[in-house]
């Protein structure tokens, strides 16, 4: 599904991705893990072409993605939930969400799906995205990806000041994608939620590979996992 192979990418003339490589295949999550700084959010970020990497490729469903656009990425299929949710504070969560509806070659989510998935959404549709809790924004944006019919959705830190209640409901929905076939990246600080729900893991430390493996390693392997990840929980 998506294929990224030895990219160094920069902000600037700073280096922050020395050589990174990782993959994912459909119906599969691979959580992204490592310490504040280490290089995460720079890798969905040089998978959407926000940041370009300098060199190395990235391909999806073995087309490279190097000089295209951002939207063309998009609309390639590749969905994206922001750390933060990026929503347009004055339209409605109605409207947000229809920013996101777009097709693809891959399964088309329609309206109804989404405010299954999080019920609370038929009550906000008239709101406007500034007057909504943590959460609720969360829910607008996580729908609005899937309303864009990914094949790969990229979550970063999806977890970040949710209420527990609110984390387990967006962990189902990656377990739903990947039902579905359809695959996740997810950055997490904590561990333990990234954990519950990958396939594969990839630790990066000042934006290089640390170690790549199965999730089910780093679970049961407590010492292993303090070592790659400190305190992380």
């Amino acid at each position: 599904m998506l294929e990224v192979r030895a990219i160094d990418t920069y902000y600037g003339e700073t280096q922050a991705l020395f050589g990174v490589s990782l993959s994912v295949v459909a119906g599969e999550v691979l959580a992204l893990l490592g310490a504040n700084g280490a290089g995460k959010t720079t890798v969905l970020r040089s998978i959407l072409g926000l940041t370009r990497p300098r060199s190395g490729e990235i391909a999806f469903e073995g087309r490279p993605l190097a000089r295209r656009a951002t939207h063309e990425i998009a609309r390639a299929g590749i969905g994206w939930v922001p750390d933060d949710r990026r929503l347009c504070p004055t339209l409605t969560v109605a409207k947000n969400l229809a920013l996101g509806v777009k097709s693809t070659r891959f399964r088309a989510w329609s309206m109804s799906e989404v405010t299954d998935i999080f019920s609370a959404l038929k009550y906000l549709m008239a709101r406007e995205a500034e007057t909504l809790s943590g959460g609720e924004m969360q829910m607008v944006a996580i729908g609005r990806a899937l309303l864009g019919s990914p094949g790969l959705v990229l979550f970063d830190e999806p977890s970040q000041g949710l209420a527990p209640k609110i984390v387990d409901d967006v962990m189902a929905v990656v377990r739903r994608l990947k039902g579905e076939g359809i695959a996740s990246i997810v950055v997490e600080q904590n561990a333990d939620i990234a954990l519950s729900v990958a396939d594969k893991v990839v630790v990066l430390s000042h934006g290089t590979v640390a170690w790549t493996g199965e999730a089910a390693t780093l679970v049961a392997d407590p010492a292993l996992k303090r070592k790659l990840l400190g305190g992380a929980r």
